[in-house]
């Protein structure tokens, strides 16, 4: 009875707070879907009575109106969110292993590093990362977009400390049975730390869809920007109440896959924090 009581607390603590928290995204959503006339309302109107897709016509017009189409924009974010993904994810779980159950020299300074690398922003390596796509001869090439965004020290960092729970007594057996090092880290740890990666996936996904840095710096070649960049030009030139629902429709594109994605994985996500809470 007790503990009813105390959940019902904490319901009614949180429930105002999930409704604030979740109001621009219920404005993006209705903005998205008024026509001119209520865009253009006074006073404005929250709630849209009379839902179109006119935002969404107006947004993909612009396809006859620009030498570069938006499809091609969006198509290049889904080809740059997948790579980094599935890249994100296999880098993250292949050195999450070797961080934990191998021993070599300099793994202390590697961890230290990674570790240190946390505490960055993105935009305090902004400049180097500008210098080493330079100097590597990337600019104006589709790689720039991708290379930046599967270097994650937190993705590593989480791993590391999923496998660290894994038995060595696990991968020893495997050994003895004759498996070598791509088996016991594919068949054998990959299904034991599917929640982390699953969290993994999300953070990279996330991380690539909304990226608009590499456009903005390395790539002048308008056919291979993302949708993220595209979404901040439309943004630029909201003068008018009717741009800012062509803006709507393109924010809601850009929102859309990054919350089904969590839908489809939050039950592996709400284990790594139950994992990350018991240790």
């Amino acid at each position: 009875m007790k503990k009813k009581k105390g959940l019902l607390k904490f319901y009614i603590i949180l429930t105002p707070v999930i409704l604030v928290m979740l109001l621009p995204l219920v404005y993006v959503i209705f903005h998205a879907f008024k026509s001119t006339n209520e865009l253009n309302a006074y006073p404005p109107q929250f709630i849209t009575l009379h839902p179109t897709l006119d935002n969404f016509k107006r947004l993909f017009l612009l396809d006859s109106q620009s030498v570069t189409p938006v499809s091609s924009y969006l198509v290049n974010s889904v080809l740059i969110a997948l790579a980094v993904t599935f890249l994100a994810v296999l880098i993250s779980l292949s050195a999450g292993y070797v961080l934990s159950k191998k021993n070599f020299r300099g793994k202390k300074g590697i961890l230290a590093a990674n570790q240190t690398a946390l505490m960055f922003v993105p935009v305090a390596v902004a400049i180097p990362r500008f210098l080493i796509i330079k100097n590597l001869g990337l600019t104006d090439n589709f790689l720039s977009q991708i290379l930046p965004l599967i270097a994650m020290p937190v993705s590593v960092f989480l791993v590391k400390q999923f496998i660290d729970g894994v038995p060595l007594s696990l991968i020893e057996a495997a050994r003895i049975d004759g498996a070598s090092e791509f088996l016991i880290l594919f068949k054998i740890v990959m299904p034991i730390v599917m929640p982390a990666l699953a969290t993994v996936a999300i953070l990279a996904f996330q991380s690539a869809w909304n990226s608009v840095e590499a456009s903005q710096y390395f790539i002048s070649d308008e056919g291979i920007k993302s949708f993220a960049y595209y979404l901040s030009s439309v943004s630029a030139n909201t003068a008018s109440l009717s741009a800012q629902g062509v803006s709507a429709a393109a924010s809601l594109i850009l929102i859309v896959p990054g919350i089904v994605l969590f839908i489809i994985l939050q039950a592996r996500v709400l284990n790594t924090v139950a994992h990350s809470g018991i240790k």
